[in-house]
C-alpha cells in the first residue's frame, strides 16, 4: 500500500504557563505511518497525547522536532498548508462547534465556499456526501433539530465534500449517546470500505477500535503498542498498565483462561465469544 502520512522523529512541547518554567513535552520521539486505505485507531489514556498527535496531522500544530509529511508534503511548509487540507482533513469531538450554518446543506457547502469551488460542482458534491453518510433526506432541516450522531454526520459530510484522502477523527463519539455513537461508527466504516478514505480515530471507547483494521496505543507521548486489534487486546495485563480497557468480550475471556479454560485470547467480539465459549460447553458434555 501507499504511504499518505509519514510521523518521523516527532517531538512536540507546548509553552510553557509560566515564565522561566520548562516547556511541556507532549510526544516524545513518535515515528509512524500511516497508508491509504487504512482504518486505525489511535488509544491512549487522557494526556497520552493522542489529540496532539490528530492535530500534527494536518498542520493545526507544527513538531518541535522532527518531520510530519503528508502526501509528500512537510507540514512545516507554510506556503503548503492549503494543499495539507485538501489532503487531511479533521472532525473535532463537539459537532455543535463545526457547524456554522443554519440549514443542512448549507453547512456541508461551506468549506467549498472557501475554496472556491463552481457552484455545480458544489451542488454535486454536497449531495453525494449528504448520501454517503445517509443524511441526504434531512439536508434542508436546520441543524439544531438533529440529534448528536446526525449533527456528527452533517460535520463528517462537510469534510467528505472536500474529498481528501484522509479524516481525522478526534473522539467524534464522545459526547453521543449509544445510537449515536453507532450512528457515526457506520458512517466511518462505510467511508473506509466503500470511498477508500484513510480514516485516522482517536477514541476512548476500546469497542470502536475493535472495529478498526490497526491500533496504535499512545502513552506517555511515545508509541507503546501498533497493530492488529487481535494482537493489542490479547494483551490485557498490559493494557491495564496503560491506564486502558480492553472490549468487554476479550476481558471475559480473559477472565475464563485465568480459570483454565482453554479459549483463543484474540477473540475481540461478543458473537465471538458466545460461539467459542458454546462449542467449549459442547466439547465439555461430550467428553
Amino acid at each position: 500500500m501507499e504511504k499518505l502520512i509519514t510521523i518521523d522523529n516527532v517531538h512536540f512541547s507546548y509553552a510553557a504557563e509560566e515564565e522561566n518554567a520548562k516547556p511541556a513535552e507532549v510526544l516524545k520521539g513518535i515515528s509512524l505511518e500511516f497508508e491509504r486505505g487504512e482504518l486505525v485507531a489511535v488509544l491512549g489514556h487522557n494526556g497520552s497525547g493522542k489529540s496532539t498527535l490528530a492535530k500534527l496531522l494536518n498542520a493545526i500544530l507544527l513538531p518541535t522536532e522532527g518531520t510530519v509529511t503528508v502526501a509528500g508534503i512537510d507540514t512545516k511548509d507554510e506556503e503548503r498548508i492549503f494543499d495539507i487540507r485538501q489532503h487531511v482533513g479533521m472532525v473535532f469531538q463537539n459537532p455543535d462547534n463545526q457547524i456554522v450554518a443554519t440549514i443542512v446543506e448549507e453547512d456541508v457547502a461551506f468549506g467549498l465556499e472557501n475554496l472556491g469551488v463552481p457552484s455545480d460542482e458544489m451542488r454535486v458534491r454536497v449531495d453525494q456526501a449528504l448520501q454517503a453518510v445517509g443524511m441526504y433526506e434531512f439536508r434542508e432541516h436546520a441543524p439544531h433539530q438533529l440529534s448528536g450522531g446526525q449533527k456528527q454526520r452533517v460535520a463528517i459530510a462537510g469534510i467528505i465534500a472536500m474529498r481528501p484522502d484522509c479524516i481525522v477523527l478526534d473522539e467524534p463519539t464522545a459526547m453521543l449517546d449509544p445510537q449515536g455513537r453507532k450512528e457515526v461508527m457506520r458512517t466511518i466504516r462505510l467511508l473506509n470500505r466503500d470511498y477508500g478514505i484513510t480514516v485516522i480515530l482517536i477514541t476512548h471507547e476500546m469497542d470502536e477500535a475493535a472495529q478498526c483494521q490497526r491500533i496504535v496505543v499512545i502513552d506517555g507521548g511515545e508509541v507503546r503498542l501498533d497493530g492488529k486489534p487481535e494482537a493489542i487486546f490479547s494483551q490485557v495485563e498490559y493494557m491495564r498498565e496503560l491506564g486502558l480497557d480492553v472490549p468487554q468480550a476479550t476481558e471475559l475471556v480473559y477472565l475464563l483462561r485465568q480459570a483454565g479454560f482453554d479459549l483463543d485470547p484474540e477473540i475481540l467480539h461478543a458473537d465471538q465469544c458466545i460461539e467459542a465459549v458454546a462449542a467449549l460447553l459442547e466439547k465439555s458434555a461430550q467428553a
